[in-house]
């Protein structure tokens, strides 16, 4: 008998310890993707973060990352509200410059509430396979028909040898 009454108290424990886990729920986003875009033509970089919704999120919640600046400065932050109709949470960074081939740059993405609290947080590094210096020094197209930029192409014709992207660090 007090082995039944052992196994019911056990098992009552389980319960209420199992229950007591998570009040929130599961998180509300899973990340999908995570990249540097290398725009050669505008001579810049950006990070890529790509996720998927879960779970519902209350109306007015937002989404904020934060980068690691690969120049070393201060942290770049972008912050984009949640669209409760959106699927896919796609974020791009500010322009970033200095990526070093193979060296993880850290990035936090927290998941806030329409109150503000933080329904999840995020934590990954994103690697590069290239380095930046790849790149073009200048943009090779301007204005919004993408001319060729007459700082590089002089007489628009293209230069014999492009100058390429120098990290100042």
């Amino acid at each position: 008998m007090t082995r039944k009454r052992l196994a019911a108290a056990l098992l009552a424990a389980l319960t209420v310890l199992s229950a007591c886990q998570r009040e929130t729920g599961p998180d509300p986003l899973q990340l999908t993707g995570k990249m540097f875009v290398f725009n050669y033509r505008l001579a810049f970089a950006t990070y890529m973060i790509t996720l998927t919704k879960t779970e519902q999120v209350p109306d007015g919640s937002t989404v904020v990352a934060t980068f690691e600046d690969p120049s070393g400065g201060p942290p770049l932050t972008l912050d984009r509200r949640l669209f409760p109709k959106l699927e896919k949470v796609v974020l791009e960074s500010p322009d970033v410059t200095c990526v070093k081939k193979l060296k993880p740059y850290a990035v936090t993405i927290e998941v806030k509430g329409p109150d503000g609290t933080i329904l999840q947080t995020l934590k990954t590094s994103v690697i590069s396979n290239l380095d930046q210096d790849i790149m073009p020094a200048e943009a090779l197209v301007v204005g919004p028909a993408y001319d060729k930029n007459p700082d590089v192409f002089k007489n628009g014709k293209a230069p014999a040898h492009f100058q390429t992207a120098k990290c100042p660090v």
